[in-house]
């Protein structure tokens, strides 16, 4: 399979904490991603809510950290 380089901008602490969470699961962001990618085409939708509400907009670490691990298993 061939590979394409995808390049995203985001804040420098994000970066850091999305890092070392996906380190504790045992991967680097680009797997998360990957998985995140395959996720979306297998399942034509984002998976996890996106809304307004700034309660449920906010995915906590443990909620984040939940949500790869399901991802992972796919």
């Amino acid at each position: 399979m061939a590979q394409a380089t995808f390049s995203i901008r985001m804040d420098t602490e994000l970066k850091k904490e999305f890092d070392a969470i996906v380190e504790e699961m045992g991967m680097n962001a680009t797997t998360a991603f990957n998985i995140f990618a395959r996720t979306v085409v297998k399942e034509k939708k984002i998976p996890f809510s996106i809304s307004i509400d700034k309660e449920e907009q906010n995915l906590t670490q443990n909620q984040l950290c939940e949500l790869l691990k399901i991802l992972n298993t796919k």
